[in-house]
């Protein structure tokens, strides 16, 4: 279970009420199905943020302590952390057994989260810039996210000695690297040329910052949507990345794939997205949103106390 993205454009990750419905409420009825059906096997699919929140963090694992509720950038990671918690706390419980897999970034040709704002962003000259060229992060191929769920719910079984129950395992390719880097066969192999320019994290964290209380205000009257959220801007400039030690060594786990986005590039070019002219209408609406946002941000500045 996750939030994604709805069809509109919206970005549900600052949709609370969304959030709180299917994060919460939704993994509090699956727990109670289980339970009410006699289901014997649970495996809740999570993410790095329940114990990230922005901090640096290399070759991390389970014995991390989960970050504190406050202490969340965005309420999806928040709602994510009670939830995995909920779960866990379950094994056991009239015989239902229990795991969390703490996902990593997951890409493959039909994403629809990720990918299509990239190739979208891209696509419109919009992505000219890039911050933290030094920083290293995980992504998740979904071949090796499939592959994990399979050995978790086999580590689940009295053939396996419960070896997964109660338990918090990292998944990922297992092969940091830098966000932009990442996504650099993908843009290049649609025609697209690499940002050039970089700026300081902090800055495209403010930017961030602004456009998240732009969208607080002005969306009910006007379909803003950010660019960015803060809490994107740390899972993409803050180094982070997490062993797969322990999923190697109770489930088996193996990542087959490598930071491997080919396929993603075949499936694009399939779809014809190879450079080509601008559409109008949608460049003219991220500049109509990217106006917004700077009136916005003058406003909030002209209250400010000068420098005398």
């Amino acid at each position: 279970m996750s939030v994604c993205r709805l069809r509109n454009g919206e970005n549900s990750e600052l949709n609370k009420k969304l959030i709180e419905a299917v994060n919460i409420g939704g993994t509090d009825n699956v727990i109670a199905a289980c339970l009410k059906n006699r289901i014997k096997r649970l495996v809740y699919t999570s993410t790095y943020n329940v114990v990230f929140g922005g901090q640096e963090t290399r070759d991390g694992d389970e014995t991390l302590p989960y970050l504190p509720l406050d202490k969340h950038p965005d309420h999806y990671s928040r709602t994510k952390s009670v939830a995995e918690q909920a779960v866990l706390r379950t094994d056991g419980r009239e015989g239902l057994r229990t795991c969390a897999l703490r996902l990593a970034g997951v890409y493959g040709p039909e994403d629809q989260r990720h990918i299509p704002r990239i190739v979208g962003y891209v696509e419109q000259g919009l992505l000219v810039v890039s911050a933290a060229p030094e920083s290293v992060q995980d992504f998740l191929h979904v071949e090796n996210l499939a592959q994990g769920h399979l050995l978790a719910g086999e580590g689940l079984t009295e053939d396996r000695g419960y070896v997964a129950a109660g338990q918090a395992y990292f998944l990922s390719d297992s092969c940091p690297v830098n966000t932009l880097e990442f996504y650099r066969p993908l843009i290049e192999g649609l025609g697209y040329s690499m940002p050039k320019i970089v700026i300081p994290v902090t800055l495209l964290y403010y930017f961030a910052f602004i456009t998240e209380w732009v969208h607080f205000i002005v969306a009910r009257i006007h379909n803003f949507q950010p660019m960015l959220t803060r809490t994107e801007v740390y899972k993409s400039c803050v180094t982070h990345y997490y062993s797969v030690n322990k999923a190697r060594k109770d489930l088996r786990y193996n990542p087959e794939k490598k930071n491997d986005i080919k396929e993603v590039l075949e499936f694009y070019k399939k779809e014809g997205r190879m450079k080509k002219v601008r559409k109008q209408s949608m460049f003219m609406y991220y500049i109509v949103n990217i106006i917004i946002a700077l009136v916005f941000a003058s406003v909030v500045m002209s209250f400010l106390p000068g420098v005398k």
